[in-house]
Formats: structure tokens, C-alpha cells, sequence
């Protein structure tokens, strides 16, 4: 048997083939940073104009058409714009970190070493398996296990371990470390180009919910809630006589909670310039606004972006550290102040 070989396709426009990979990841959002290839499977079209049209025709048949035109198509070439202008990188800055923050992973592996009683390779899960469940005894409740049934060191278990051994805090620097200095502070030099500035990739139709991805590296995670985190965002840097504008949206979530449900209350919040954490807080907890806590702002915003992003009273108990009683006074609370956003939801769901 003779293989047949198809035909090698004729190459298509650059321009054309991002419109349309970007077209079909509308229509079908399930599939992220689609190719080529992609465009004829999911048409089962042999020729690319032919699986375009087929594209652009289910976008119409969608009604999707406004989404792609007015929010998509205009935002390729500033995304191109954006990888081509990159970011100015402070080299010197990254390797002196380098340099501290290996010193710093050493001291803490000797740490490690000497609480364990002696050196195993911390990396390998098996090894700190055995370490810490069988040479020190260590449990809690509702330790998981691996899909092989090993015991799991991951960084979810380890947490339920603290307290138990001071072994663990140190396990958990040094995972934290090694992160940073993997995924960030020894990665980012290699990446950076000749005009001394990190062209990272940003991929519009990266994700199902519509947020972008980014590659090489992955600029959308860098880490800004520990101190060690926060210095490797001190690498990036603007040139002489440019600063760095940092750009975020006001309750953006929570107002579209608002337009979306129609909720009277929550509108009014918004219409008045309330502090929308501090109006929902008086509301549930009714009092007035002026005696509204720190605290209560803080559990207040917890119940208002759990809520709509469907948690339940387990779930809002465990995140505002309560019990089931006050966690359920508070779900039932903020239903019954926003009657709006109760009714939408459960229209969605339905």
C-alpha cells in the first residue's frame, strides 16, 4: 500500500490567518490560541477560503459579529505594537537578585537538611514524602493523596501540615524561592533582546473566558503578595525620562453585578459614589455606614465578589474564617438587601 500524500496547501496571508483564527475562537471559545490546522478541523474545509467563510457565516448565525468586529479585530495590532515595544528590563538589578536569592536558597536547603536529620533531594516528592510522613511522623486531617497513591507534598497539603513541624515553613520558602528564580529572576536574562528590552508574547485568544495569555515569559502572574515576589517586579523598569503607569478598573465586577441584575441597590450605591464594600457591609450587618469596621469592610467583600462568583455557605465560611451559623446569616442577609442580583443569578442558572 502506497501512502497518498495530500497536497501541500498554499501558504495563507499572515494578517488573514490571525483575523480568522481569532474569528473562529469566538465562535468556539473552548479553542485557546487556535492555528492553521485548527481552521480546517473545525470546518473540515480543504481550502482556507472556503473554512473563512464558513467562519465568518457561523459568527453571523451567532450574532457574535459585534464582539468580533468592535471588541477583537481593533485590538491586534495594539497587541502587536505592545510584543514589538516590549519592556525595559534592569539586568544588573535581575542578577544581583540572582546571586542573593541562590545564597539565600542555599541557607535555607541547609536548614532543611539539618531539621530532616540528614540530606535527601527536597525536589523529588518521594524522598520528602518518606522524610516527612514516615521519618517524622507527620499528619493532619484530610491529607490527599497522588493519583498513584503516594502521599502529596504539594503545597495545598503542606499548608494543612503547618504548625505540626517547623520543617514545613521551610519547605515552603524554599518552593517559593525556587519558583521565583526558575519561572522569573534566571529565566527573564535569556529572553531579553538586543535592544536590552523583554518582547513577551500576548496571546488575545489565550483563555475560554476571554482574557488574554502571555508567553515567554508569562508576564500576567508575577507575584506581588510576599516581599521575596515583589522584588522581581522591581526588574522591570521605565527608560530615562518615561515612567511606569500602573492602570486598574474601579469595582469592575461589581458593577457589571449591578448592570447585569438590574438591582436597585447596588445601582444606587454606585449612582451615589458610595464605597460599595462599606454599603454592602451596613446593609448586611445593619448598621450605619460610619460604624462599619475594618473588619466588617473586609468581610463585606469577601461575601460580595464570593456571591456572585456562586460560592456557597461552605465556601463563604472557610474564606471569611466564621462559623456555618454566621456564614449562613450572612449569605441570607445579602439575598435579602439585594433581591436584584438574587433573581439574576438564579435566572442564569435556570
Amino acid at each position: 500500500n502506497e501512502e497518498i500524500q495530500d497536497e501541500p496547501r498554499p501558504s495563507v496571508d499572515t494578517k488573514e490567518l490571525e483575523e480568522t483564527t481569532l474569528a473562529l475562537w469566538v465562535v468556539n471559545s473552548e479553542m485557546t490560541n487556535p492555528t492553521e490546522e485548527d481552521i480546517y478541523t473545525y470546518t473540515r474545509e480543504k481550502e482556507f477560503t472556503s473554512a473563512k467563510k464558513k467562519i465568518l457565516t457561523e459568527l453571523k448565525e451567532k450574532k457574535l459579529e459585534y464582539v468580533y468586529n468592535s471588541i477583537e479585530l481593533p485590538i491586534l495590532p495594539l497587541v502587536q505594537e505592545m510584543e514589538a515595544q516590549g519592556v525595559l528590563i534592569d539586568l544588573p538589578y535581575l542578577k544581583k537578585l540572582s546571586l542573593d536569592y541562590h545564597a539565600t536558597l542555599a541557607g535555607i536547603e541547609k536548614n532543611i537538611y539539618e531539621l530532616a536529620g540528614g540530606e535527601f533531594n527536597i525536589n523529588s516528592p518521594k524522598q520528602l514524602g518518606e522524610i516527612l510522613f514516615d521519618k517524622l511522623n507527620l499528619t493532619a486531617k484530610g491529607l490527599k493523596k497522588t493519583g498513584t497513591g503516594a502521599r502529596s507534598t504539594r503545597i495545598s497539603e503542606l499548608e494543612k501540615l503547618q504548625g505540626s513541624h517547623p520543617i514545613i515553613d521551610k519547605i515552603m520558602e524554599q518552593r517559593e524561592i525556587q519558583k521565583l528564580l526558575s519561572t522569573y529572576i534566571d529565566a527573564i536574562p535569556p529572553l531579553i533582546s538586543l535592544d536590552g528590552r523583554l518582547h513577551a508574547r500576548f496571546i488575545q485568544s489565550g483563555s475560554t473566558t476571554g482574557r488574554f495569555s502571555s508567553t515567554d515569559p508569562n508576564l500576567q502572574n508575577i507575584p506581588i503578595k510576599s516581599e521575596l515576589g515583589r522584588n522581581v517586579r522591581k526588574a522591570f523598569v521605565a527608560p530615562e525620562g518615561s515612567v511606569l503607569l500602573a492602570l486598574d478598573y474601579s469595582q469592575i465586577e461589581l458593577r457589571l453585578a449591578a448592570i447585569l441584575s438590574g438591582d436597585t441597590a447596588l445601582i444606587k450605591i454606585f449612582k451615589d459614589g458610595s464605597d460599595v464594600h462599606a454599603s454592602v457591609a451596613s446593609r448586611v450587618f445593619g448598621v450605619s455606614e460610619d460604624k462599619i469596621t475594618n473588619e466588617m469592610r473586609r468581610h463585606a467583600k469577601v461575601i460580595n465578589f464570593g456571591i456572585i462568583y456562586g460560592m456557597g455557605v461552605n465556601a463563604l465560611k472557610e474564606a471569611l474564617g466564621t462559623s456555618r451559623a454566621e456564614a449562613e446569616t450572612f449569605y441570607r442577609g445579602y439575598f435579602e438587601k439585594f433581591p436584584g442580583i438574587t433573581k439574576y443569578l438564579e435566572d442564569v442558572k435556570a
